[in-house]
């Protein structure tokens, strides 16, 4: 499996100040911003990434996303998941902002948004 890049998703209710937190601070740029959803990555290092989400933006209470995980082929890991028995939390979806992703969660109940880019 090629994993790409591992991003921990952070959930906030306090947008701006954990901006401020993350760019003053450790010095991230902001990568992507959607004002959902905003990606920071590190000047140094494109790959250190988190993302900051807006609190009940995309997933319902009890389940916030606390982990995504972009792979090469987002189709044949959910393949994967669904011969292992693992239960799918939000369905295999093209999303309008350009990932291919679903949601699963882990045996500790964290929930993983495993994504690829859409291919065009």
């Amino acid at each position: 499996m090629d994993i790409r890049r591992v991003v921990p998703d952070i959930n906030t209710n306090r947008m701006e100040e954990s901006l401020k937190f993350y760019t003053g601070l450790f010095g991230f740029r902001i990568a992507m911003d959607m004002d959902w959803i905003v990606t920071l990555v590190s000047p140094s290092n494109a790959t250190a990434q988190i993302n900051l989400l807006k609190v009940q933006s995309i997933v319902p209470p009890p389940s916030q996303l606390a982990l995504s995980i972009e792979v090469a082929e987002v189709d044949a890991v959910h393949a994967t998941a669904v011969a292992l028995g693992i239960h799918i939390i939000y369905p295999l979806t093209d999303e309008p902002w350009g990932v291919r992703r679903f949601h699963v969660a882990d045996p500790n109940g964290v929930t993983i948004n495993v994504m690829m880019h859409s291919k065009k």
